[in-house]
């Protein structure tokens, strides 16, 4: 049995940005609830759900 090497590299040392900011987060949130307004079936529903989801973890300010 082979052993893989460790995965090595240069990483810039520069912050890393945050996936998306609470701005854009809170962005999605709106355009998931105005989805599941227009969308009466389950997939609109979902959409509202997973809207919910995300807003609990978007920080407050």
């Amino acid at each position: 049995m082979e052993t893989a090497a460790p995965v090595t590299g240069d990483y810039p040392t520069e912050p890393r940005l945050p996936l998306l900011t609470a701005t854009e987060a809170r962005e999605a949130v709106s355009y998931l609830n105005l989805l599941e307004t227009l969308d009466l079936t389950p997939r609109g529903r979902a959409a509202g759900q997973l809207a919910a989801d995300l807003a609990r973890r978007i920080p407050s300010e």
